[in-house]
Order: structure tokens, then sequence, then C-alpha cells
């Protein structure tokens, strides 16, 4: 008898530079209208980033164990262009915009398709444990101006 294998979570790629990370519509995912509401997109795009770090190989998970620190979401926006329904297969495509000392801007958009769907950006600010603003690890700013991000 063969093991069991264990299913593994959703994973993305980068593609010239930009993240790419499939995402399903699911039933909890929609509102009363039936399409996904809307602080669902912003969930979308953490789990995103959140891939595209790790995909990266920032460990956020060590550098919380270590005490050297963790990102904060320091400004958000976004813009609803057009639904998601459910069982939507969605892409949420991530870019590092700019990298600096101890922050990061990156773009986001969530596509079904060809169409646009939603897009906006995060700014991430690297704070140590108490919640001040800190150099982040030079070889994560590395990491970050290797995919193409710009010096701030």
């Amino acid at each position: 008898m063969a093991p069991a294998l264990e299913p593994l979570p959703a994973s993305g790629f980068f593609e010239d530079g930009e993240h790419l990370f499939p995402v399903r519509v699911f039933y909890e995912d929609t509102d009363l209208s039936g399409v996904v509401y809307h602080a669902n997109y912003l969930r979308y795009m953490e789990r995103a980033r959140s891939d595209m770090l790790r995909v990266s190989g920032i460990d956020q998970r060590g550098a919380q164990e270590q005490g050297l620190g963790h990102y904060a979401v320091a400004d958000v926006h976004i813009r609803y262009r057009a639904p998601a329904r459910l069982d939507d297969a969605l892409i949420v495509r991530s870019r590092v915009q700019e990298v600096g000392a101890a922050r990061c801007v990156i773009a986001q958009s969530v596509w079904r398709g060809e169409t646009l769907l939603t897009e906006g950006g995060v700014t991430v600010a690297f704070v140590d444990p108490a919640g001040r603003p800190r150099r982040q690890p030079a070889d994560w700013i590395d990491r970050f101006n290797r995919l193409g991000a710009s010096p701030t």
C-alpha cells in the first residue's frame, strides 16, 4: 500500500519579476449578492504577499522567532473594477515597486483570465517586536532589489 500523500497548499511563482498566486473563490468568500465580499480581496492579496516573500526566500516566521521583527501594514489602497464570483479561478499578481531601509511598497492586482478585477497596493514597514520601525535585514533588501524594486 502506497503512503498517503499530504496535500500541499497553493503556491505561487515568479514570472518576469512578478509573483503570481492562484486563488479559487469559495462560497464563504461571497456575500448575499453572490460576488466576492470586498474585504476578501485584501485577504487574497495578503496571502499572495506572504507567499511572495516565502518563495523569495524571506523567512518571516524565522525573523519573528529570532526577535528580529516583522512587517506591519502602514498603508493600503484598493480599487474595485469588476466582481469575482463563486468558483472563479483568480490570479493575484504582486510586484515589489520600492524598497527602503525599513519599508516596502508592493503593487497588487487580482485577475480572472484577462479581466482586471481589483488593483491596489500596500506599504509595509519592518518593525521590531515592540512595534518600532527598524531596518529590515540587508539580504531581504537585496532579494527585493533583484526582483526589480526601485530603491528609495
